[in-house]
């Protein structure tokens, strides 16, 4: 997991021991023993010793007893210290902003969910988040100085050293806005800011449906449509962070026009605001649905169309059957091309279950091949919504976690590729 973990700050083999260290404690639930670590790590006491002794001059870590044991004294081992400092995760959706507040062993003390427009662009959409950041620290008796890091994801293809977005197709007006610099500028600590799919799959994988597996696709289903990929314990971004952008592959060369500027891709068609349309159709044309006597065709959303779903509403149903094979046809071709272990399905729209998710597996089933549908799980995400701000928790308490163990602020370099990319 050494790409979404930590960024090594300076080249010397014990740096990058303590490092590896501070994972292995932080990832082991339960805590972990000094002998454990020095097993895994194929150190010596002495050497293991020297390295705890360093981390815990920081306070980053503890020891504690290991409760569940049946007879005798407990075991010493070692775990992160919750109360070292906190971290703030944010996933500003198209719609929707989801913030968490959490200590360092990622438990979570806050929490609050709003809507909001994507589209009003960047200066109203990160003051508002900004309002929001603060009265959830208020609520907690906190201020911005006792908060170490913040993780926040967005829907749009990211320059993730740069913070900033490249030519996003729901996020009009932030096409290279200095996201990340201006939120520093505001809160005066390290942001971190990463694709909300991307943080969906770190957050399932670190917290969720996805432990342990170090293979899996995370397929968020919202407004827009997209892929977090962890290919062999590795978050993919690709070379200009456009890996995972599952929405727009070309499901109907000849159907609906995308937000992106092409025609018939997925997210034009089984997305949130492709499910709205139809049931907003389906009103118009006067079918029988419980959706035409809720509001104004006009006002339905993808979340009234999941909720008549769930009612047992025939037309909602039948849209979100049709959205799910059609996710399914581009899952079979994530499955064919990566051959994952998992895939997790979360986001807004995916919470309707297995509406949505039987015909996904059917889809995948009849599409995909044999060797590769064989050990594939499909499954929901044990998040729910909180997948992708659990993520930005996630990595929020990587930089602030290792920060305090180098005692300095670590910053992901720009590679010379991201820089061109934010100069053209």
């Amino acid at each position: 997991m050494n790409s979404i973990i930590w960024s090594t700050p300076v080249q010397n083999v014990k740096n990058i021991n303590k490092h590896t260290i501070l994972d292995l404690i932080r990832f082991t639930p339960g805590g972990i023993s000094r002998v454990e670590i020095a097993r895994r790590m194929d150190l010596t006491r002495a050497a293991i010793t020297a390295i705890v002794n360093d981390l815990m001059a920081t306070s980053v870590i503890r020891e504690a007893e290991r409760l569940n044991v049946r007879s005798g004294r407990p075991p010493v081992v070692l775990e992160i210290n919750p109360m070292r400092g906190w971290v703030v995760g944010i996933d500003l959706g198209a719609t929707h902003m989801g913030l968490l507040m959490a200590d360092l062993s990622a438990r979570i003390l806050e929490e609050a969910e709003i809507g909001m427009d994507i589209q009003q662009g960047p200066e109203a959409c990160l003051a508002e988040t900004d309002r929001r950041v603060r009265e959830l620290l208020a609520k907690a008796g906190l201020d911005l100085h006792d908060i170490l890091a913040v993780g926040i994801g967005v829907p749009g293809p990211i320059v993730s050293a740069a913070g900033m977005v490249l030519s996003p197709p729901l996020m009009p007006g932030w096409d290279r806005f200095p996201i990340r610099d201006t939120l520093e500028k505001r809160w005066g600590c390290p942001v971190s800011v990463n694709n909300d799919a991307e943080l969906g799959a770190l957050g399932e994988w670190a917290a969720g449906a996805g432990r342990g597996e170090r293979n899996l696709a995370y397929i968020k289903v919202g407004t827009g449509i997209g892929a977090g990929l962890l290919l062999d314990g590795q978050i993919y971004r690709g070379v200009t962070g456009s890996a995972g952008e599952i929405g727009h592959l070309t499901i109907d060369e000849n159907g609906p026009v995308c937000a992106c500027g092409n025609q018939g891709c997925l997210e034009a068609i089984a997305g949130g605001r492709a499910i709205a349309e139809q049931a907003r159709e389906a009103v118009r044309k006067g079918q029988r649905t419980q959706l035409a006597a809720s509001q104004p065709a006009d006002n339905i959303t993808a979340r009234d169309v999941a909720a008549a779903a769930r009612r047992g509403d025939l037309i909602a149903q039948q849209i979100l059957r049709q959205a799910g094979s059609h996710i399914g046809i581009a899952i079979a071709g994530l499955v064919n091309l990566f051959n994952p272990g998992m895939v997790i399905i979360g986001g807004g729209v995916a919470q309707t279950g297995d509406i949505l998710l039987e015909p996904m597996r059917q889809a995948v089933q009849r599409r995909s091949l044999p060797a590769a549908t064989r050990v594939v799980r499909i499954t929901t995400s044990t998040l729910g919504r909180r997948s992708s701000s659990m993520g930005a928790v996630i990595q929020a308490l990587t930089i602030a976690l290792h920060q305090v163990a180098d005692r300095k602020e670590v910053r992901f370099p720009q590679t010379t590729l991201e820089k061109s990319l934010v100069t053209t």
